[in-house]
């Protein structure tokens, strides 16, 4: 029998609730579970009525209430079990750091004991004495330090003084700073995964209350291993005087698992820039990253720390990719970031590992000049249709969208990339005439680099190509474009416009300028020479040679075949010369795709 779980459960207005153990709590709010148990438990059966149901449908119905009841009781037993984020911090603490911090006579006026009657209430003491408070240390303070900043664990001092390596891009402690932490004998050294802890308690934000990550997801990554989004540690940093790096995480997913997470991030520059090129490192399992800037007030109400909801109320967008990529801004154009610009950084990763944890991370490699070297800014948008239901017919599915302002003067249209997920089966942008027609096709997603017009189109969702225009392509906004999506569903239901690889999405990315890019005074753009990629020989049997405008090393390389499939991708290249082998590729036309440089080699027999 399943009488020993029974909690009592009552639902009202769609909210199901348990009153167990004297505490009511709120389990969930639900449009089809409530309303059914609802039914069936406030309305009994009028005489007669009753007679007519089976017995096999009362005892089915009632296994039902008692596996869903027992499922609910064990949520909540679970969910109260559970300690508190700050409280395994604070255990750390205690075990590793309070021989030397202790309340009594604490180190360096740090007391990591607390006081309190509860653990918790330690814990939150202990808190109430890190979180954005300055630290001691003089040189730590006059670089921007607290001893915990929430959401950020590069800007925190305590976890600089604990880190001893475990995160690369933290420079180790200089001379002004003390000594690492724990300190020496009879202190014991902290591992590892009692570091991430401590991280990860910042870098969701250092709440003093609730369970804001998966302790034992972590111990089971540093203690039995996992994948790792950039095994060979983190991507070099632009050199001193080039610009800065951003990274987003670690944060971790357990095998099959998917998230996307928001990120408030304070830049804190000392003086505005000008940004020319954006390169975006992210890794094979992450779905996209964005990267949004709050405007006006917008970033006041919204909470430091790793974040489901996005909460979007006053942002723009700065750019979006959905694989590693290198953006780099064509000449006389960039981003303008003013010095104390907040980002509100987007990452969705899924681990397609079955088996193992997964540490997801994000970078973006921003590439600084000073302001007036550019002539027009660069800006981004997202066109958006959020009316997309899709059924699960196995039908294709089509769903257009104008965008265009009445009267607007033109824009210039540098990029554009469509996004879809998984039923995606293609997309295109169309010209709009004055009279709401389809003109020209400027973009097709199942062409090699967006191109119209491959023989054989084939569609890729999660590599779909980002066209360039050099020179910039004007468009009368007064007469706009006409977006284009295609799905079929043959999935177990239907979706429709949703954050996560089970939903479905139709965004078009769009970077333009407002004014027609000209270089000196008179000569326009498109009359100068356009930077490509150098290909020699060409044609070319067996191999041939890459030279790179500019130089720079390379993020990656991807070569397509005439069909539009990917054949070929090299990463990781050094230098602006390299040698691409051929071997074993038919005879043809192909594409290349250099870190969003464009050029195309013929491969002869």
């Amino acid at each position: 029998m399943l009488s020993y779980c029974l909690p009592k459960l009552r639902v009202w207005a769609g909210v199901v609730y348990i009153w167990h153990s004297n505490a009511l709590l709120v389990i969930a709010q639900t449009s089809r579970f409530a309303p059914r148990i609802a039914k069936r438990e406030a309305c009994p059966l009028r005489r007669g009525q009753g007679e007519a149901l089976s017995l096999h449908k009362k005892i089915t119905f009632m296994h039902r209430l008692l596996l869903t009841t027992c499922f609910l009781t064990a949520f909540v037993a679970m969910a109260i079990s559970q300690t508190a984020s700050v409280t395994e911090v604070y255990r750390i603490f205690q075990n590793k750091c309070v021989a030397c911090h202790d309340h009594a006579s604490p180190e360096a006026n740090l007391d990591l004991e607390g006081v309190g009657a509860t653990e918790l209430l330690r814990a939150q003491n202990v808190a109430s004495k890190l979180i954005n408070v300055n630290p001691s240390n003089a040189n730590a303070l006059s670089n921007g330090y607290k001893r915990v900043y929430p959401g950020r664990a590069d800007r925190s001092f305590l976890f600089k003084k604990i880190n001893i390596g475990l995160e690369l891009t933290i420079p180790d402690l200089n001379a002004q700073e003390g000594g690492v932490m724990p300190g020496s004998f009879p202190n014991p050294m902290l591992l590892d995964a009692e570091k991430e802890i401590i991280r990860q308690w910042i870098l969701y934000g250092a709440k003093t209350s609730g369970v804001q990550f998966d302790k034992a997801l972590v111990e089971n990554f540093y203690f039995n291993g996992g994948d790792k989004s950039f095994p060979n540690g983190p991507p070099p940093a632009p050199a001193p005087g080039e610009g800065f790096q951003i990274k987003m995480g670690p944060f971790f997913l357990p095998p099959d698992g998917e998230v996307e997470y928001f990120q408030k991030y304070e830049l804190a520059m000392p003086a505005d820039v000008e940004v020319n090129r954006l390169d975006f490192k992210i890794a094979n399992y992450s779905h996209h990253f964005l990267a949004y800037n709050f405007t006006g007030t917008g970033a006041n109400s919204i909470p430091a720390g790793l974040r489901i909801n996005a909460d979007h109320s006053q942002v723009s967008l700065v750019a979006a990719v959905q694989e590693a990529t290198n953006l780099i801004l064509p000449q006389k154009t960039a981003f303008r970031w003013e010095k104390n610009r907040v980002l509100d950084l987007n990452s969705h990763y899924i681990n397609y590992s079955l088996t193992k944890p997964y540490q997801c991370e994000a970078y973006v490699n921003v590439y600084t000049q000073v302001p007036g070297t550019a002539a027009h800014e660069m800006f981004a948008t997202l066109l958006v249709n959020y009316n997309i239901p899709i059924p699960n017919n196995s039908n294709l599915i089509t769903y257009s969208k104008p965008e265009f302002q009445f009267g607007a003067d033109s824009i210039y249209v540098w990029g554009l990339m469509g996004h879809t997920h998984k039923y995606g089966k293609g997309y295109k942008v169309w010209k709009r005439l004055a009279n709401g027609q389809k003109g020209d096709l400027i973009y097709d997603a199942s062409c090699p680099m967006g191109l119209p017009g491959c023989p054989t189109p084939w569609y890729d969702y999660q590599h779909i190509p980002i066209r360039y225009w050099q020179p910039l392509m004007p468009v009368k906004w007064g007469n706009g474009i006409i977006h284009e999506a295609q799905w079929i569903n043959d999935g177990p239901a239907p979706v429709n416009f949703g954050p996560t690889s089970a939903d479905e999405m139709m965004v078009l990315i769009t970077f333009y300028t407002e004014e027609p890019i000209t270089v000196g005074t008179e000569t326009p753009l498109d009359e100068a020479p356009q930077q490509s990629l150098k290909i020699s020989p060409n044609p070319a049997r067996g191999k041939f040679y890459v030279s790179l405008p500019g130089g720079g090393d390379v993020q990656r390389l991807r070569m397509f075949n005439i069909a539009g499939k990917e054949v070929l991708r090299r990463e990781s290249l050094s230098g602006d010369y390299f040698e691409v082998e051929t071997g074993g590729l038919a005879p043809g036309v192909y594409f290349l795709d250099v870190d969003g440089r464009k050029g195309k080699v013929v491969l002869g027999e």
